[in-house]
């Protein structure tokens, strides 16, 4: 009987999380009609890339065709020895007033090396504006009116938006569907926990804050020997209540190349999760236990049908948990704008939870040491 109590319990906490955290997304209620408002703020938009000279040609020219009046490009080649600096220079020639360039080269400072971090930093100094708006050199704005839409969620004294970065769709891919799983989960759990006043992370693909606010908290220096985190680790440092919104209008989002190779996708997610361990205390306690309710619920729920024990109480509390859960994700998908999953619910949230775990046990013997993968 204490197994099936043990059970209960599990199945209690996911129920808290979906609740009391997650309905936060499911019923929010976006508040901005439109980004096209009367006054528009100047914003700077920076990109740090290493070795994206492809990448630049194709995604660059979609961010200067904005319909927005007043942007700068700030463009950090950090350390590429291929020839993403010309590329660059070649925008700058081409826009001169809205280009900014900055060349980062090989640094023998340990600080310093493959350290996405201090390349970000000299972008920021060369920004010219207060607002910044943070995407990587792989992404493209799902449209033109992209930094129309985030510069107006600066309104009411907010210091810092959390947007949404989409992954594309690869058709009859696994990896695919489970990288979008992935991307959607921890955008459902970042933005629910803001929507709660518990903001903790962002993403760095689509982000954005002010000057003001990375110069304020003294930018990435807390975390400068971490190598990962230029997202999350200062949102997670510096994100409040009060100067924290998010955006989540599709015409907002920014559309990213996937990684096509298990190899490419693991090495990524270490770099992502081995960030946690430096979260506030708060968050990691809440993270773990959503994950250890989690965890607990499939295990036990599996032991218990196996042995046929309480068999009853424990398929009408799964059917229970899965219905809401499919509610959550159905949901979650419409205003993330997220197709083609629901069906593969099950298999994706346990072949992830695996995955997870897989990669948390990797990071114990070994950190990753390369941002750029």
């Amino acid at each position: 009987m204490i197994l099936l109590y043990i059970f209960i319990f599990f199945t209690f906490i996911q129920f808290l999380y979906y609740l009391l955290i997650f309905n936060k997304l499911v019923f929010y209620k976006n508040k901005f009609s439109s980004g096209n408002k009367d006054e528009k703020i100047p914003v700077s938009i920076i990109i740090c890339a290493q070795d994206e000279s492809e990448n630049l040609k194709a995604f660059l020219p979609k961010i200067y065709e904005q319909n927005y009046p007043d942007f700068q490009i700030v463009l950090v080649d950090d350390r590429s020895i291929d020839d993403t600096f010309d590329v660059m220079q070649s925008f700058k020639d081409k826009y001169p007033n809205q280009t900014y360039v900055v060349h980062i080269e090989n640094s023998n400072d340990r600080r310093f090396v493959g350290n996405k971090k201090y390349a970000l930093t000299m972008g920021i100094k060369g920004a010219k504006y207060e607002h910044l708006l943070f995407t990587d050199a792989d992404c493209e704005p799902a449209s033109k009116d992209w930094i129309s839409i985030i510069a107006s969620r600066f309104a009411s004294k907010k210091q810092l938006v959390l947007g949404y970065g989409k992954y594309q769709n690869i058709q009859n891919s696994f990896l695919n569907k489970i990288i979008r799983y992935e991307t959607l989960q921890t955008a459902l759990q970042y933005f629910s926990y803001a929507l709660k006043g518990i903001p903790y992370m962002g993403v760095g693909r689509n982000l954005a804050y002010t000057k003001k606010l990375f110069m304020d908290n003294n930018g990435f220096y807390s975390h400068l020997d971490i190598l990962s985190g230029d997202d999350d680790l200062f949102v997670n440092e510096v994100a409040t209540p009060e100067n924290t919104a998010i955006c989540i209008e599709p015409a907002a989002f920014t559309l990213s190349k996937p990684k096509t190779s298990w190899k490419e996708f693991i090495h990524q997610k270490r770099r992502h999760i081995a960030t946690a361990d430096h979260y506030k205390w708060k968050h990691r306690i809440l993270l773990a236990t959503y994950y250890a309710g989690l965890i607990g619920f499939y295990a036990l729920a599996i032991l218990l049908l196996i042995k046929q024990l309480h068999w009853q109480i424990v398929m009408a509390l799964v059917v229970a948990r899965f219905l809401y859960w499919f509610f959550i994700n159905y949901k979650t998908m419409q205003k993330l704008d997220e197709k083609g999953l629901i069906l593969y619910l099950p298999v994706l949230e346990v072949t992830l939870l695996l995955f997870q775990f897989y990669i948390f046990i990797l990071n114990l013997f070994k950190k990753p040491t390369d941002w750029t993968v």
